[in-house]
């Protein structure tokens, strides 16, 4: 509750102390409305003719099928911003609390100076290195660090830019990840919700480049991470980058941990392959597996076709099911991807 009540305490501060801007003759037109946004479809085809792979979106076997179209709303008029973010498909339905909704983001956002921001809503998460929207990611399938971690946290948070080269952002968000408002389960003593999840993020920038980003999620209720993504552009057409987590259950009930690795080689400025090397380990004995994705982004202006061979190798505990192509239990998986991703 401090925490709660400090960060209300500086958006009332900064709320108190704006200065009111110099009026001209003639007022100067505000800026426009920013519309962004994407559109993808996908085709794959797991070589067991099964759906294995549990990692998220991209789940129909053996078929054409829609991503989602996202839609980003923008605006900043003298200090004060918005951004909404609306999606509709499948792809928004196992990402957001309540598909009838469609928000993936909401949040207003205010510059008390050009060093410190104040930001309130609900916000696409600050953990790892994937996101939802499909324009974010260079694989097209997704990590099991990013199937496991925090989608969205709603919540207030601060920002403060040291120099270019440094930033701290703190707040604190609701008592669970990926929900629109705070809430206790039915059972407790009390059914109110509660603000009581604390993040935190350390932004470093050492070298041109290279930014690495140290994370911290931790509440009584969501459960503890601690996350690491790095990305470093060591030449014109390599990139390295790397999320490593470790996430421990509420109530010591387990966790997870892992690393995955991104190094990226564009051979022209249309063309470029990638490999995602990833191990990801369940908690208290749940079992490992070891994932491989190649990848390769072809651009044709706005529009990116992503041929993609997943393999993962499964140990025998863990949670997911691998069943080969006469639907017995094995302990690999490979499929292949075509995506289109159109970026606006």
């Amino acid at each position: 509750m401090k925490k709660t009540a400090l960060l209300l305490c500086l958006f009332s501060i900064a709320a108190f102390t704006v200065k009111a801007q110099d009026t001209t003759k003639t007022a100067a037109p505000d800026p426009p409305l920013t519309i962004t946004g994407s559109v993808d479809a996908y085709y794959k085809y797991d070589f067991s003719k099964h759906a294995n792979i549990p990692t998220s979106f991209a789940s129909d076997q053996n078929s054409v099928s829609i991503g989602m179209i996202d839609l980003g709303l923008k605006k900043k008029v003298g200090k004060a911003s918005f951004v909404g973010e609306l999606s509709f498909g499948p792809r928004n339905d196992q990402s957001i609390p309540n598909p009838n909704y469609h928000i993936q983001n909401l949040y207003v956002s205010y510059d008390v100076t050009s060093q410190f921001n104040l930001t309130a809503g609900y916000m696409a998460t600050f953990v790892g290195y994937e996101v939802i929207a499909p324009t974010g990611n260079y694989n097209y399938s997704t990590s099991y660090l990013f199937t496991n971690g925090p989608f969205q946290n709603a919540g207030l948070k601060a920002t403060y830019a040291f120099s270019d080269k440094v930033s701290l952002m703190a707040g604190v968000f609701n008592n669970y990840w990926n929900t629109y408002s705070s809430y206790r389960p039915a059972g407790e003593i009390t059914t109110s919700g509660d603000v009581s999840t604390f993040g935190a993020q350390l932004m470093i920038a050492p070298v041109k480049g290279w930014t690495a980003y140290l994370n911290v999620l931790t509440g009584s209720y969501s459960g503890t991470e601690f996350d690491l993504t790095t990305a470093y552009q060591i030449t014109d057409a390599f990139k390295l980058g790397l999320n490593g987590a470790t996430f421990s259950a509420p109530h010591d009930g387990g966790g997870f941990e892992g690393v995955a690795l991104y190094p990226q080689l564009a051979v022209s400025k249309a063309v470029s392959f990638g490999l995602r090397g990833e191990y990801f380990k369940v908690k208290k004995d749940g079992g490992d597996v070891k994932a491989i994705t190649v990848t390769s982004n072809i651009k044709a202006g706005p529009l990116t076709l992503i041929p993609e061979l997943r393999f993962d190798n499964k140990s025998d505990k863990f949670y997911a099911p691998f069943v080969n192509s006469n639907g017995i239990s094995t302990n690999k998986a490979s499929q292949f991807v075509l995506a289109a991703v159109y970026a606006f």
